[in-house]
């Protein structure tokens, strides 16, 4: 049966068990979403912009480990998603974005909101498509799903031209074509030998843990070699944080105690991470003293940052469930013991305003333990990364790679929508300003999503190297001209607003906040010259690391 192209593409979604929708409509994607409207299986979620709607897909996306799906259509349609679409590339999101464009006839005439975003984002996807024979286009949708989910996840976008979406074509269901793990490209017996001769070893997880859904299997492995395991931005939530194996987070505003913890260690075994510049620092000297091994799926990460003692290329949760099986069980607990240790020596530094963004995150913590935790970019991701006791994997959804200001609401808000729990978005007043229109998405949806904004009048994060590397040349970060009033921002959405700026009435206001029913914005006067510590400065190592700072921005430690 012959059906149009646009109904294809639905039918196809509909296969790959795709039942939620993020997305925009304009001229060349109106076939499409037509389409969408006849069939009741499928959610769309409108956004207030396209961006929102590539992060929603994305927090779609990392709170479930399915495949997030957006739609635009031409022109700015399409070119508003791109930075959602690199946001996935860099953190190794599953995503399919889909886009119309101008009919096959009109292509490379600088026709009406015409642009050749195939060509945009060829370096940041990890396939793209546009489908120009109608007879192709159910083939690729399917592969781009396969792609997005298969060997390291990451985005695909198909560009749909508005002919295709009307030509009739040949529909015929298939199954779902289930991607196969790569086979492990590594003799692991050097690795083995290596784990089993340590006497202090070290696990340092990343997103590539939670991305393969390997929590379980990563803590067996804890436990079988007593190794406290340190954590990236990406890899948090993969072990508890109640947990004596979690050390924490490593890397440049990482705990101390971590840094102290890897310093000690004969062994640090990395985990589907990738030895970036905030956690590596300065390279030639990382881990000198220790043995490393490095266990990813994708190839081009081994020896790519960090030259490696061994390595093993497969799937995590495969490599651990066999590491699992071969390396002999330790008995002693020495690094579980100086973790511990090292954590009571080493607290995270106390915030010095009236409100303290620990007592706000703190108070969070303890009364939304189920709630999905997102987060912009800036000082208050970095708290929450410090402070927050993240309880499941894929509670936690930031922008790690890409560390994309204006990512919070809409990740909040598939978060939300993926998971039907409450959605605790925390971010600062310069990110909330980029992103603050998808609160008309939030309280239209009717979504049970609380906003914390760390209001200190200031681009934190920028003051902060601007204070410490910038003699205090506070250059375009100065806020105080931004006469915002949140709360009044909140009611005009038809959000409920509050606002705090004393620790002693964080309980009560946060729990308030939290129970209710609906979207509601917290916004939380901190002093503009609080900082996050510790801090290792760029392009130096651990031994490098700062934990406090006098009043006038001179580093004490």
């Amino acid at each position: 049966m012959k059906i149009k192209g646009a109904a294809a593409i639905v039918k196809c979604l509909l296969e790959q068990n795709a039942t939620t929708v993020f997305g925009y409509p304009g001229g060349q994607i109106i076939d499409l979403f037509d389409e969408l409207y006849k069939e009741p299986k499928i959610t769309q979620i409108l956004t207030s912009h396209e961006q929102g709607a590539a992060h929603a897909a994305e927090g779609f996306a990392r709170a479930t480990g399915k495949v997030g799906v957006v739609i635009a259509t031409s022109g700015p349609g399409a070119t508003n998603l791109v930075t959602g679409i690199a946001d996935a590339y860099l953190d190794s999101i599953p995503l399919v974005a889909i886009t119309g464009n101008v009919p096959v006839s009109l292509l490379g005439r600088d026709s009406f909101q015409e642009v050749d975003i195939a060509g945009i984002t060829m370096p940041i996807t990890k396939h793209n498509f546009i489908v120009k024979d109608p007879d192709d286009l159910a083939d690729c949708i399917r592969r781009a799903f396969y792609i997005a989910r298969s060997d390291r996840p990451g985005p695909v976008l198909v560009d749909v031209p508005k002919n295709v979406q009307q030509a009739l074509v040949e529909y015929e269901q298939k199954p779902v074509e289930e991607p196969h793990k790569p086979p492990m490209q590594a003799d692991i017996t050097d690795s083995v030998e290596i784990i089993n001769r340590s006497k202090r070893p070290v696990i340092y997880a990343g997103g590539g843990c939670i991305a393969s859904g390997a929590s379980s299997e990563l803590i067996e492995f804890a436990k079988r070699i007593k190794a406290p395991v340190a954590m990236s931005v990406m890899g948090l939530s993969a072990v508890p944080t109640s947990s004596e194996y979690c050390a924490g987070m490593i890397g440049m505003h990482g705990h101390a105690s971590v840094a102290h913890l890897i310093d000690e260690s004969d062994l640090v075994i990395a985990i589907g991470a990738r030895f970036s510049d905030r956690v590596a620092g300065d390279r030639s000297k990382f881990c000198k003293h220790a043995k490393i091994i490095h266990i990813d799926i994708d190839a081009a990460e081994i020896d790519k940052n960090i030259v490696c003692s061994a390595h093993i290329r497969g799937d995590v949760k495969q490599v651990l469930k066999l590491l699992n099986m071969v390396v002999n069980e330790k008995s002693d607990a020495y690094m579980l013991d100086l973790n511990a240790k090292l954590k009571a020596k080493y607290p995270l530094p106390a915030c010095r305003g009236k409100l303290s963004p620990r007592t706000v995150i703190d108070c969070v913590s303890k009364n939304a333990t189920d709630a999905v935790v997102a987060t912009d970019v800036g000082q208050h991701q970095m708290w929450v990364a410090q402070g927050y006791s993240f309880n499941a994997p894929r509670s936690f959804l930031t922008s790690g790679g890409l560390g994309t200001m204006g990512f919070g609401m809409g990740a909040a808000i598939g978060g939300a929508v993926a998971t039907g729990k409450r959605a605790v978005l925390f971010t600062g007043d310069g990110s909330f300003h980029m992103n603050l229109n998808e609160l008309a998405t939030a309280t239209r949806l009717n979504l049970p999503l609380t906003v914390f904004v760390f209001d200190n009048r200031t681009l934190g994060m920028v003051r902060q190297w601007q204070t410490l590397f910038y003699s205090e040349r506070y250059s375009s970060t100065d806020l105080d001209a931004n006469k915002t009033d949140f709360i009044k921002l909140a009611q005009a959405f038809g959000a409920k607003g509050f606002r705090l700026d004393d620790d002693k009435d964080a309980p009560n206001v946060i729990k308030a906040a939290l129970e209710h029913n609906g979207v509601s914005v917290v916004d939380c006067i901190i002093d503009k010259d609080e900082f996050v510590l510790p801090m290792i400065p760029p392009g130096k190592g651990m031994g490098d690391i700062i934990t406090s700072i006098d009043r006038k921005g001179r580093k004490d430690a």
